[in-house]
Order: structure tokens, then C-alpha cells, then sequence
């Protein structure tokens, strides 16, 4: 599992770790010394530099006992033994009886442990100091990439204010996600967070380290507090994590850098986390053995039980985190099973001493309160030369039992494997008698016995319906029959036409075209088929059997069933007993990731006790989720996403995850109260920049506020205070803009209501009264009218998108008043005199009869609505004009305000899913253009696909996650295939380079929306010239498949 994929080196120090890492997983060789070597040897020959190293593992002596099942032993990675315990399990290769090879190796292993003596440093820890160097190089080196505006912070800080009591992100600051993953699954241990938040650093050391491993543990352990109290404190939504990361990268200089192991990383924190309570601890209790809180929480040991050659043996080991093999296994129970047991057992439980079989038991005598299980999820290909992820679906529960595994239950632990394992025979026998009924017959197609037996049935019940035309000659058929009369006419009307035919001469013989005899089919074929020559006692004696045969076989795969349904309950429960369930563990975290073997991304989904519920923890985005959604993406089997690292709790050790409560008022203490007074200052410092930042954001804002109002004043100096509450779609000057548009329709309802008056009825405030009503009328039948996408009465006026969208009533008429009330009417005395009308009663409306701020909320959803629709139409144009870099703002905007709108209501905004559609096949149009131009492998080619992923797709990836929508899913995957299937590829290196450096990015799966590209620019439209190309546009649509073909 590596940890960041664009960790670059120069090409021959790539091909050559690339080898090395092979070599690695194929031999099972750790040693780097033994490996460059075989390299070597062979010249860079993969194959002979396998069988180098083959050839030197068979000349290696047997090892004795003790040596065999030392599980700490160089070479043996199935348990890994964290911490200074380790060191002293180093196997000696330095005998006179060693060949020139093994005493290398010893040589190697000496100077590498005189390295350690000196500096503190294995050489481990330097292999993950050039992990850490290299993440923060991509990260400034990030900073020069001319898109740097999609990975930037919000520049709005109010954007990145923490909401209240939700947990803090972390940033990545260059392909980080794996430290953010492990980092906040410890802080979420609340023991953990309050043992880092509280360490002080041994004083005898203060002024002085001894050696270089101090200079690096006692910094580390100061970054890591600060980190771990702006999650505590902080007011920022996301806190930067790159302080932990340098003082790492600072402590080990190296000019070279390679992929690591994430869980390599894991192991390696907590030891370095263990190294600085050990010098706390030893100074903390001078003269005692000193307890270190960190192998205390997370360290634990089992019992090694085995026969080598007949000889029993026993000793104990420590472990930290238990790796198991994932491939082959269905859940975490039978993973456990086969990780507690290696070799041949059976000699285990037998007193024969000089039996030749050799093989041992795990027995956990000690478990830590925090159980970490890692999850093997890669492979190396050997085939293929490369490392590949196994997808396979292992499922884990959320409480574990561990009471099979404890020594002390180790009898009957035996005695229930034993159950389990006669059971499993059983099981065996059983479904491969069901096998026999449920696939049948001795061909390559097999099918269920009961269905052939009812086939059989059917056969046998249907009748023949002949379809010759000479009848059917079924000696059953009735004598006196049609078939029976017609017969002989047929086959004497036959003879006559044969005996009146000349016959050819010998010497000239002419082939004769028989029609009928030639095409016609058999005379005695049916229309389906059908049992004819059978007697009905025959008949009825074969449906009898087959009935029976049917139900004895339905029977027997009942019984059979069901034995095998009770037996795997049977094992089910196995375990299910009290004394069995004594030991339980809760998943407190689950690390997962996504991607394949070279590339992915990573996060971690952390149960909260007190919310009870699960977070997910993904970067700087912490969200809420569910046991379902973990499931679906941790099993395995969906996206190409797994969990490769379980995280579980004692359950009956409550303080792992108790918060911390006031000695003396007894309130639970929260935020800064739970911080030691120098962490506190740091905190509240922090704050104190974070708040000046967003105050000199909002006085920056409002400036600008002036400066606008300012500057519009100027340019409209001469209109009043009633025009400049007007929405602008209702007056403007120009006389080919919607204004114009509705003055021809105020004028013509003044004209139809003048009409209707009688006489004596047509005073201005009359003529008003019935010309709203007319106006009114007219819109509310536009409102009511079910019309085509093309046809939307929306966009001609307002009143129809307030009416289909319920506005209040008095947003209604203030509206149809301003639209009476324009100055720009006819110059007509009735239009002007019923102007002058609704601008008196406009003046008359009181304040507190209707709320303006209401009123302009109404018209600036409006003014919203026609901006999404013109941002859909430009976008569909260009889309049908396949320029989809440039249709896609469009629709990516479209879809964005169109949501907010759909937020207030079914009516406020268009179809989502026809905007989503085709954002979706604009992005999926682009992507495979690009893919395009990188299989070209001409640079600009290359380099111009590659700036379309990195600023226009990958962006627009999380806007796709976001709202969890199958399709928009499935798209996303589709992208990502598409780039992981170069993985498999010979390419250029320069090609290789930039397809690991990109690929994290786009496999990146954070929901955060990132700093976009503002809006484009909109142009101005009338609202004819609106209405007639969005018509045109979506009319289109119908013609034209969104695929663009």
C-alpha cells in the first residue's frame, strides 16, 4: 500500500527501486544490501535475479527452534513487533561456517545497527523521513502550478469558519490524505488525544538531547501537540498539518525519495511516539521498571504454540499492529482463523514425538486496549511485473468477540474448531449432493432436476398440431376424421400427376424442380413438440412417475437445504455463548482506501459515542454518515474502495473514549478548557489571527458595497428614489428590451378593459381596477397551462413564475401596480391618466402593509431564475456545437444556481436532472478528449489533456460526489477507469511521471468544493429574444441525443 503517488525520482533510480520493490514481493527478501546485489548479478535481468536469490536461500542452513519461530526474525513480516523490543531479535550470519554471502549480510546488518548506536536512526525511519521530504516538495512545489486557483483556500475566511462543536479537517498539503486518515483516528481516541495534549518533555533534555533521534521525537512531539489542539480549539473549519510533516522532513535530509507503505508509516509513529514516553517515563520513575503509556494502549502479546519436527515448543511475542491476509477470505472472523494458525496442526493434539510435521498456534494472552488490524490488500502480479489491489469483498462487524482467540480459552477453542471443522465436512458432502439435483445432466449445460423433470411434464401433456399438408399420419387420430378422408384423395391426386409426367430420356436427363416435394416440410412434423406414438395408459402411467419423481427430487433439495442452512447457523453460533463473549471489541475507526495499487486516495470513517453515530473524515470536509455508507465503501467490491486498516477498542474500557470532567465542578470540560495552559495561549493566538482575517474580509467587503453604490449613483444621477426599487427586468430604456414587451401588453389589457367599461364606468381609477383584472387574467391562464419545455410562460412575465410558485398576494399586486406605473406607457391621455393612478396608490401603500424586504427577496429569485436559464441555454448551445470547454461553466453554473432555486420550491427553477444530464456528458466528453490527447504521446498534446483534467474535470469532480446521484457516480467512475487502465501500460517514462502525479488528484475523493472559476459573463437579453432562443434550444434537444450524436 503505498503512500503518495507523486514521489518523483530521476528514471534510473525509479527503474531501479521499481525493481527492487519487485524483487521484494516476489522472494520474499527484505534485506536492501542482498537485493542490490542480485541486481547486480543478473544486470537488470528480473528472472536471474530471482533465481540468484533462490539459489542463496537454499544454500541457508536450517535454523533451529527457537530461531524458526523467532516471528520478529528478518525476512518474517506475517507479525510485526513494534518498538525497542525489537532490536535485540537479530539473527547472526557471522559464523565461520557462512559462505561469502551471509557473512555480507551480517556485515550489512552490523553497520546498520552501529548506525542506530550512533544516531538513533534505522535506516526504516530514514526510508520514511524521504516519504515526508517528498510530500512537502509536492506541496511547494504545487504552489507554482499555474492552476493553482483550484487547490487554494476560499479567500472568503467566513468560508472556512468552523461551525459550532463539529469536529476540525485537516488540510492536505500534498498528497497528505494518508497522514490526515491515521492522525484522526488517534485524535479520536480521547485517552490518546489527552496523553499528547499533556506530554512534557523530559527536562534533563531540554537544553541538550543526546542524540539525533531525540532532536527529531521531542520536536515531533511539540508539532504534534500544537496540531492536536487546534482540533480541540480552533475556529477554523480545517487547521494545516504541514509543522508535524517539516519537523519530520527537517530531521532526516535526504536527496533521494521513494514510495512507502502507509501502514509502514502507522508502525513508525507509534514508534516514534513510544521512544518519546520512554524518556519520559524513565525519568518520571528512576530505579522502576517505567510503564510507557503507548505500549501500554497500543502493544500486546500472544503465545507462539508449535512442533518443528516433533519437538513442541512455546514463547511469547509482542505485536502492535496484526496484519492479516485478506484474499481467500469472506469476513475478519475467518482472516483471524487462518492468521492464528500455520503449518500442519494436527501433530499439535497428538503425543507422537517423532512425528515429521511441524506447525504452530497463535494464543493472544495479552490483548492492547487498542486492537489495530491491518488488512493486506495488494499483491504482486508477477505475470504482469506489478503490484496489484484485490477488490474482493471481506466484511468485519462492528463488535468483535475476541474470546476464541485468548490462550486461556485455548481447549475449548479446540474442541469448537474441531465442532466447526467436522461440521464443514459435513457441509461439504451435503452441498455437493445439492450441486447433483441443482445442476444435472453429463453435458457442458447443466440444469436443476426438478426443472427437467417438469420440462418432462410439459412434453408429455402437450398435443401434436401437425402443419404438413398431406395431414398428420398419427395412427391415434381418429378413423372417421378430416385427416382420415383427405388422405387418400391427396395420395391418389399425387400418383395421377407422377404416372401422366413423361419421363426424360437417359441421354438427355433435365433436372426437375419439385416445389412441393422438395421445400415442404416432413409430413409428420408438429407445430411443437409432442409425444405421438403413445397410448394413453402409457401416458398416464409416465405422468404418474413424473409427477412423483418431480416431488421426491423438490423434497430432497428441501431437506437438503435446509441441513445445510442449519449447519452454517450451527457455526454461526458456534461462539454465541457467554463465556464466549467475554472479550468484546467496538469499531472505533475504519481507514479506507480508493484507487489501485499505484495510485489512491485515502480517508477514515470514525464512530462518535456521543452523537452515536459515524463521521467521515475526508481532508478538510468532516461529515456525518452512516454504518451503510461505511460499509459500502470499506468491504470492498464497490469503486474500486477498502478498508486496509481496522481500528478497535476494548469495550469494557470506557476511558479509551470518556471526555474529561471538572475535579471540582463536575461539568464535562470542552473546547479550550481541555487544554494545558500553553496550549491554551497557542490556541487562543491562532484564533485571535483567524478573527482579525475575517474582520479585514468584511471591512474589505463593505468598501467595496460603498464603492459600487458610489459608482452607480454617478451613473444614474437623475433617477428618482422610486425607479431605483424597480426590478431592472420591469424598466429599462431600451426599447427592444422586456420593457417594451410589457408595455404593449399594459397597453393592450387598458385597451380590452376600456372596451368591457360601460360609460359611466370609465374613470382613470375604474379603467385601472378592470385592466389589472384583464392583466391578471391573462397570466393566471398562462400560469395554468401545461406546456412544453420550449414553451415557458415563465420567462415572459413575472407574475406567472410568483403565481406557479404561491408568492403572497401583496406581492401580486405591488407588482401589477409597478408594471401600471411606468412612465414609458403610451402617450394617450387614458394611459397616462391610469399611470398617474398606480403611482398615487403606490404612494399610499403603508410600510407595514406589505415587507419590502419579502417583496425584493421575491424579485431577486426572479432575476436568478432568468440568469440560470441564460447560463442552461448558452451552455446547451455550445454543447450541441461540441465546444464543451467552454459549455462547461455554463452548465456547471446552470446546475449550481439551478439547485438553489429547486431548495424553495418544485417551480423556482427547471428540470434538475435534464441540467445533469448533460453537465454529466460534458465532463464525460472532456475527459475522453484528454484521455485522447495523453494517448497521443506528443508533449503538447499530452500537456494541453492534461491542463483540461487538472482545471476543468478534476474541479468539477466533487460537485458530482456531492449530492450521492447513481448516474453522477457512475460517471465519475467511469473517468477514473479510464485513467487507472494506463497503470497496466508500457509508456514513456516522462508519461509515467505525469500520469503518478496526476492520478491522486483525480482520485481524490473529498466532497469539499475547492476555490472555482468565477461565473462567465452574461450577456443581455431581451425577453422576446429569450423566450425564441430558449425555445429554439431545448426544441432541439428532442432531436439531438445528449451524447451529441
Amino acid at each position: 500500500m503505498t503512500v503518495e503517488q507523486n514521489v518523483l525520482q530521476q528514471h534510473s533510480q525509479k527503474h531501479q527501486q521499481t525493481l527492487l520493490n519487485q524483487l521484494r514481493e516476489v522472494t520474499g527478501t527484505t534485506d536492501v544490501q542482498l537485493l542490490q546485489q542480485a541486481l547486480q548479478v543478473s544486470h537488470g535481468d528480473l528472472a536471474e535475479a530471482v533465481a540468484f536469490l533462490t539459489e542463496k536461500k537454499a544454500k541457508v542452513p536450517q535454523q533451529d527452534e527457537a530461531t524458526y519461530y523467532q516471528t520478529t526474525q528478518v525476512g518474517n513480516d506475517r507479525y510485526i513487533s513494534v518498538g525497542s523490543q525489537a532490536d535485540t531479535n537479530v539473527i547472526d550470519l557471522t559464523g565461520d561456517d557462512k559462505d561469502d554471502l551471509q557473512r555480507a549480510i551480517a556485515l550489512s546488518l552490523e553497520e546498520s545497527s552501529r548506525a542506530f548506536r550512533e544516531t538513533g536512526i534505522t535506516d526504516e525511519e530514514q526510508a520514511i523521513s524521504r516519504v515526508l521530504e517528498a510530500s512537502i516538495a509536492e506541496n511547494k512545489a504545487s504552489l507554482k502550478r499555474t492552476h493553482t486557483e483550484v487547490w487554494s483556500d476560499s479567500p472568503n475566511p467566513h468560508d472556512r469558519k468552523r461551525m459550532e462543536n463539529c469536529p476540525v479537517g485537516l488540510k492536505n498539503v500534498g498528497n497528505t490524505c494518508w497522514f490526515s486518515a491515521v492522525i484522526q483516528s488517534l485524535f479520536n481516541l480521547l485517552e490518546f488525544q489527552r496523553l499528547v495534549l499533556h506530554y512534557s518533555p523530559p527536562a534533563r533534555v531540554q537544553d541538550l538531547p543526546r542524540n539525533q533521534k531525540e532532536h527529531r521525537n521531542l520536536p515531533f512531539m511539540q508539532e504534534l501537540r500544537n496540531l492536536f489542539s487546534l482540533m480541540v480549539g480552533s475556529k477554523r473549519k480545517y487547521v494545516d498539518p504541514s509543522c508535524a510533516v517539516e519537523i519530520l522532513k527537517d530531521a532526516f535530509k535526504s536527496s533521494e525519495s521513494q514510495q512507502q507503505d502507509v501502514s509502514e508509516f502507522t508502525h513508525k509513529l507509534l514508534d516514534w511516539l513510544e521512544d518519546a514516553f520512554q524518556m519520559k517515563a524513565e525519568e518520571d520513575r528512576e530505579g522502576e521498571k517505567p510503564k510507557n503509556p503507548m505500549v501500554e494502549l497500543f502493544y500486546g502479546r500472544f503465545l507462539a504454540v508449535g512442533v518443528l519436527e516433533g519437538k513442541k515448543f512455546e514463547n511469547t511475542e509482542m505485536f502492535g499492529q496484526y496484519p492479516l491476509q485478506v484474499n481467500g477470505f469472506k469476513d475478519l472472523h475467518e482472516c483471524l482463523e487462518a492468521a492464528m494458525i500455520e503449518g500442519e496442526i494436527e501433530s499439535l493434539h497428538s503425543s507422537a514425538e517423532n512425528s515429521a510435521r511441524s506447525g504452530q498456534e497463535h494464543w493472544f494472552t495479552e490483548l492492547p486496549p487498542v486492537l489495530t488490524f491491518e488488512l493486506s490488500r495488494f499483491e504482486f502480479n508477477q505475470a504482469l511485473g506489478r503490484p496489484e489491489k484485490i477488490h474482493s469483498k471481506l466484511e468485519f462487524p462492528s463488535m468483535l468477540y475476541m474470546d476464541r482467540y485468548m490462550d486461556r480459552n485455548r481447549e475449548i477453542t479446540r474442541i469448537k474448531r474441531e465442532e466447526i471443522r467436522r461440521l464443514k465436512e459435513h457441509l461439504t458432502l451435503l452441498q455437493q449432493r445439492l450441486e447433483r439435483y441443482l445442476s444435472y445432466g453429463s453435458g457442458p449445460k447443466r440444469f436443476p432436476l426438478a426443472d427437467v423433470l417438469q420440462y418432462a411434464m410439459e412434453f408429455t401433456s402437450s398435443k401434436p398440431v401437425c402443419t404438413s399438408p398431406v395431414g398428420d399420419i398419427d395412427t391415434s387420430a381418429p378413423p372417421g376424421g378430416t385427416t382420415g378422408q383427405l388422405l387418400p384423395a391427396l395420395r391418389q391426386g399425387l400418383a395421377l400427376a407422377l404416372a401422366l409426367t413423361p419421363a426424360p430420356s437417359t441421354q438427355q436427363r433435365v433436372p426437375i424442380h419439385k416445389p412441393f416435394t422438395q421445400s415442404r416440410l416432413p409430413p409428420d412434423l408438429p407445430m411443437h413438440p409432442a409425444p405421438r406414438h403413445i397410448t394413453e395408459e402409457e401416458l398416464r402411467v409416465l405422468e404418474g412417475c413424473l409427477h412423483r419423481w418431480r416431488s421426491e427430487v423438490e423434497n430432497d433439495t428441501r431437506d437438503l437445504q435446509g441441513s445445510i442452512s442449519r449447519i452454517h447457523r450451527t457455526i454461526e453460533l458456534m461462539y454465541s455463548d457467554k463465556s464466549m463473549m467475554q472479550v468484546p471489541y467496538r469499531l472505533h475507526a475504519v481507514l479506507v482506501h480508493e484507487g489501485q495499487a499505484n495510485a489512491g486516495h485515502y480517508w477514515a470513517y470514525i464512530y462518535d459515542p456521543h452523537q452515536r453515530c459515524w463521521m467521515k473524515y475526508n481532508d478538510i470536509s468532516v461529515t456525518k454518515s452512516s454504518w451503510e455508507e461505511l460499509v459500502r465503501d470499506s468491504f470492498g467490491g464497490y469503486r474500486n474502495a477498502s478498508a486496509y486498516c481496522l481500528m478497535y477498542i476494548n469495550d469494557k474500557k470506557p476511558f479509551l473514549i470518556e471526555e474529561e470532567f471538572n475535579k471540582e465542578t463536575g461539568q464535562m470540560l470542552s473546547g479550550l478548557d481541555k487544554l494545558p495552559p500553553d496550549l491554551k495561549a497557542y490556541v487562543k493566538e491562532d484564533n485571535g489571527l483567524f478573527d482579525k482575517e475575517m474582520e479585514e474580509w468584511n471591512t474589505l467587503q463593505t468598501r467595496k458595497a460603498q464603492q459600487e453604490k458610489l459608482a452607480l449613483a454617478v451613473a444614474t444621477p437623475t433617477m428618482t428614489t422610486f425607479h431605483d426599487g424597480d426590478p431592472e427586468y420591469m424598466e429599462q430604456p431600451s426599447p427592444t428590451d422586456y420593457s417594451r414587451h410589457l408595455q404593449e401588453d399594459t397597453e393592450r389589457a387598458i385597451s380590452k378593459a376600456a372596451a368591457e367599461q360601460q360609460q359611466e364606468e370609465r374613470s382613470p381609477e375604474g379603467l385601472l381596477t378592470a385592466a389589472i383584472k384583464v392583466e391578471y387574467t391573462r397570466l393566471l391562464r398562462f400560469s395554468q397551462e401545461d406546456t412544453a419545455p420550449g414553451s415557458d410562460y415563465r420567462l415572459q412575465h413575472v407574475i406567472v413564475y410568483f403565481i406557479q410558485n404561491q408568492a403572497p398576494k401583496k406581492i401580486l399586486e405591488r407588482t401589477l401596480l409597478m408594471q401600471f406605473a411606468d412612465r414609458n406607457l403610451g402617450f394617450n391621455e387614458r394611459c397616462k391618466s391610469i399611470m398617474k393612478v398606480a403611482r398615487a396608490k403606490l404612494d399610499l401603500i403603508k410600510p407595514e402593509e406589505i415587507n419590502m424586504e419579502e417583496y425584493e427577496m421575491w424579485h431577486q429569485d426572479y432575476r436568478n431564475f432568468r440568469e440560470t436559464t441564460i447560463f442552461l441555454m448558452i451552455g446547451l448551445e455550445l454543447f450541441q456545437k461540441k465546444s464543451f470547454v467552454e459549455a462547461l461553466m455554463y452548465l456547471i453554473y446552470s446546475y449550481q444556481y439551478n439547485r438553489e432555486l429547486l431548495v424553495k420550491g418544485l417551480y423556482r427553477g427547471h428540470d434538475d436532472e435534464l441540467i445533469g444530464l448533460y453537465r454529466r456528458e460534458c465532463l464525460l466528453k472532456l475527459n475522453e478528449n484528454a484521455a485522447g490527447m495523453f494517448e497521443s504521446g506528443e508533449e503538447p498534446e499530452v500537456s494541453n489533456g492534461l491542463s483540461i483534467m487538472n482545471e476543468l474535470v478534476v474541479p468539477c469532480i466533487p460537485l458530482l460526489l456531492v449530492h450521492d446521484i447513481e448516474k453522477d457516480l457512475l460517471s465519475v467512475e467511469d473517468m477514473r477507469n479510464r485513467w487507472c487502465s494506463y497503470l497496466g501500460q508500457e509508456m514513456e517514462p516522462n508519461l509515467q511521471e505525469k500520469l503518478t502525479d496526476f492520478l491522486p488528484k483525480l482520485l481524490d475523493c473529498s466532497t469539499e468544493i475547492k476555490s472555482f472559476h468565477d461565473p462567465p459573463k452574461l450577456p443581455t437579453y431581451s425577453t422576446l429574444e429569450l423566450v425564441e432562443r430558449y425555445s429554439r434550444v431545448m426544441a432541439s434537444l428532442s432531436r439531438v441525443p445528449a451524447d451529441g450524436r
